[in-house]
């Protein structure tokens, strides 16, 4: 931890990544209260007066996406609005890429890693199937 006082509040630095033992670290504002995601500055009010703070990283996926950029296999890309307020795009593991839909629940991905430090997260429930036309 950074500071030397009881009341230290630890810094990105002190925190080992995006995940941490207790779930994800998110900035929170200290002017405006705004919640956000590896972010130098708040996306309201331009603050850079940013305070770590941790979520369980359950969240729920809010739009999503098939792309096939830079590889061979189709992968899965989402925006997940998080508890706390803040919307981040994410991998989704899990299932195949084609059945991870909007509404689904989503928590941290155990031992995947990302070589790009992207976000990785799996569904909480089994995916849904396709619907049938």
């Amino acid at each position: 931890m950074s500071g030397t006082g009881t009341n230290a509040v630890p810094t990105a630095r002190d925190t080992d990544g995006p995940q941490s033992p207790t779930g994800l670290v998110y900035q929170l504002c200290r002017w405006c209260g705004t919640a956000s995601f590896r972010r130098l500055l708040c996306p309201v009010c331009a603050s850079s007066d940013l305070n770590p703070a941790h979520t369980d990283g359950y969240g729920v996926v809010v739009r999503s996406s098939v792309v096939h950029r830079y590889t061979d296999t189709a992968r899965n890309e989402s925006l997940v609005r998080f508890p706390e307020g803040f919307v981040f795009r994410c991998r989704v593991v899990g299932a195949e890429p084609q059945l991870v839909s909007e509404g689904d629940r989503v928590r941290p991905a155990d031992g995947a890693n990302s070589d790009a430090g992207e976000l990785v997260l799996e569904l909480c429930d089994a995916p849904r199937p396709a619907p049938w036309y």
